[in-house]
Formats: C-alpha cells, sequence, structure tokens
C-alpha cells in the first residue's frame, strides 16, 4: 500500500509525463461528419477534455467494412485524417496528449453500412444475437461471412495504415481495440471462433491476430508507444469463451513482447454479472502482464485512488463521468460535487449532452475561490 499516490500523482507513460493518473476512456458518441469525418465540434469536445492525463479518443474504424454504427469516425480516409489533425491540434494547444483507438467490428454490423451491400466479415459464420441501429433504424443481426485465411493480411495491412494515419493525423500513440466483443475479440474467444486454420482450436491460435496486429502497429509507431484494450469478463456484443482465464491470461502474457505503453482492461461490471460472465480478475492480468495498466470499468475517485495506492493498477480510466465532467481531474482535485450524465444523449445529436456539461467554475465559483 501506498497511500502518497492517487489518481492526482504525475505517471510517465513512455515518451510522455503525464500531470494525472486520470485516464479519458475511449467514448463512442456517434457524432462525426459526412464520410465519417471528425469536424470541429468533435475538436471542442475533447479538448473541454484536455486536462486528462491521457485522452484515449473514441473507436475509430480502420477501413470501411470496419463500421457498424451510424456516425462513428474513421481513420481510412485522407479526409478523415485532416479532420482528426483538428482534434489533435486543438488538444495539444491546451496541453493534452491523446491516443486514439484503432476498432473493427466484424460481425457487429450489418450489409447497411458495408461496402456494396457486402455481408460483415468475422472470424466465423455465427450471427451475434440482438440487433443493432442502422441509418434506417433498428435491424436484427446477421450471419457474417467467415474470412478466409488469405484475407487475413489485407485486415493486418488495414490496422497498419490505420496506425500510419494515425500518426499522420497528429497523436500521441495509438491502442488496438481487442476488446468488447468487436473483430479482434471474436477471433480470442472460441464462442466466436471455430476456425480450423492458424487462427483458429488453441488459444495461441486465436491469439494469433491480435499479436500480428499488434506487431504491425508497433511497427508503424515504435515502443511505448501502442497500447491494447482486452475485456477478460465481457459479454458485451454477445461474446463468450469457455475459459477466459486461460484465454486473457495468455494474451497478457504475449503483449509483453511488444514492449508497449499499457494494456487496458475493461473489468467486468453489472451487466457482466448477470449475464453469467466468468470473472476474470484484474490480479490474474497484474500477475502476467509486466507493464503499464489501466483499469476501467465503473469507477469512483475513492475506488480509483484505492486501486492505485494497493498497486494494483497504474492508471484509471472513466468513461461516463468524463461525459458529463468534462474537468474531472479539477473536480477531483477539489472534491467538488459531479454532474450527472444524461444518458438519452450519448449516441448521436449535436452539441446538447455533448459540449455543453458546465466547468466546476461555472457552478461553483465560491468552491473555486476558496482552494
Amino acid at each position: 500500500m501506498n497511500t502518497n499516490i492517487n489518481l492526482l500523482s504525475p505517471y510517465k507513460l513512455g515518451h510522455l509525463e503525464l500531470p494525472n493518473r486520470i485516464v479519458m476512456a475511449p467514448l463512442t458518441r456517434q457524432r462525426a461528419g459526412e464520410g465519417n469525418v471528425p469536424h470541429q465540434l468533435n475538436a471542442t469536445y475533447y479538448v473541454q477534455r484536455a486536462s486528462a492525463g491521457l485522452i484515449i479518443a473514441e473507436a475509430t474504424q480502420v477501413s470501411p467494412q470496419g463500421q457498424g454504427y451510424p456516425y462513428t469516425p474513421g481513420i481510412h480516409s485522407q479526409e478523415q485524417v485532416e479532420g482528426w489533425k483538428l482534434v489533435t491540434d486543438a488538444v495539444h494547444q491546451y496541453g493534452g496528449r491523446i491516443f486514439l483507438q484503432l476498432w473493427h467490428v466484424g460481425r457487429i454490423s450489418h450489409p447497411d453500412f458495408q461496402p456494396n451491400g457486402e455481408l460483415p466479415l468475422a472470424p466465423s459464420a455465427i450471427a451475434p444475437k440482438g440487433q443493432l441501429l442502422t441509418y434506417e433504424g433498428m435491424k436484427p443481426y446477421v450471419t457474417p461471412r467467415a474470412l478466409e485465411t488469405s484475407e487475413i493480411p489485407e485486415i493486418i495491412e488495414q490496422y497498419r495504415k490505420g496506425a500510419e494515419n494515425a500518426l499522420a493525423a497528429g497523436f500521441d500513440g495509438v491502442e488496438v481495440h481487442g476488446a468488447n466483443g468487436y473483430l479482434l475479440d471474436q477471433f480470442l474467444r472460441d464462442g466466436t471462433n471455430q476456425r480450423t486454420d492458424n487462427y483458429g482450436g488453441s488459444v495461441e491460435n486465436r491469439a494469433r491476430l491480435l499479436l500480428e496486429i499488434t506487431e504491425a502497429v508497433v511497427g508503424v509507431w515504435g515502443a511505448k508507444r501502442v497500447g491494447v484494450r482486452l475485456s477478460p469478463s465481457g459479454t458485451f456484443n454477445d461474446i463468450q469463451d469457455s475459459n477466459p482465464l486461460v484465454t486473457f491470461g495468455y494474451a497478457a502474457q504475449a503483449l509483453n513482447q511488444f514492449d508497449l505503453a499499457y494494456l487496458h482492461i475493461f473489468e467486468a461490471i453489472e451487466a457482466d454479472i448477470r449475464y453469467g460472465a466468468t470473472v476474470v480478475p484484474t490480479s490474474h492480468i497484474r500477475e502476467r502482464y509486466k507493464g503499464t495498466l489501466i483499469v476501467n470499468g465503473g469507477y469512483t475517485r475513492e475506488k480509483g485512488d484505492a486501486v492505485l495506492a494497493k498497486g494494483e493498477a497504474d492508471l484509471v480510466a472513466f468513461g461516463t463521468l468524463f461525459i458529463s465532467n468534462p474537468d474531472l481531474p479539477r473536480r477531483f482535485a477539489l472534491n467538488a460535487p459531479l454532474n450527472e450524465a444524461d444518458t438519452t444523449t450519448f449516441y448521436g445529436g449535436g452539441e446538447k449532452g455533448y459540449t455543453d456539461y458546465p466547468t466546476v467554475e461555472e457552478q461553483h465559483p465560491s468552491l473555486v475561490g476558496a482552494k
């Protein structure tokens, strides 16, 4: 126990000096412009949150086939690169640090999003349960097409090119999205991966694509500038695995070879437990992964301080609290009241519920003046 370390303590993350250990989690907000291009409103949103030790920008598709929701940004066209430059320039002007999360949704898509109305791609032709939001409203998921072994190099190339584009757009690093039931998580888990080639069967084979993509991205960015996100206990997007302790224990240990900036763990939340998830304790990952560990999943200030003091993690990512409290580190420092988030404005729309949450100075001038 080290009570001198808390959320407001500085941290050296590779080449970056973080003023605090408060990370803004990647948050899908579905507010990109035409062509899935980031624009000025997105820049304003991220600038408001530039006091985070690190911003991990929202999940961003590495190719047109990687899209699964309306109005999510991409990083595969020159227009998108220029749009993201608006964001990174603005965040850096205000002293912030920002990574981009590289994303391919795999089967969590629909022909409405796919080039030429094709089927979504996945490790195996297994449809997720439920429905998804398209530009025309809610529609049932379709059975995806299983990727041919010969197509795997193209998927890796999409991530490598996305990493190159993120570098050109001025980010400080990138995060490979291997969590939450999307493509790389689908390959990792035996509930969605029933392949019989080198990318299926054993845990070593199922983790192969994650590791090959990470290697390609590190080849662009170099050591300590790439993170990976995993959700060992996750059930989101109808994802499951028969032995997640083994699967994610192996993945965490295998990632040590890349000298990453961090490993980002989305921990079990109430919905996962209700769904019957096998909870993988973060200690199981901590024992196997030797680098910086970020934890995420319903943390409060008190819980965040405690996990850092115990040495169970190095940084704590906050999602919902950053939506409604753009100045979250300032509020923690002042012990100021927190704004409640308006869940009806999480996805899609404009400024409402996006850039209009008040700061602590606007709400509590006397509190700010007293400190």
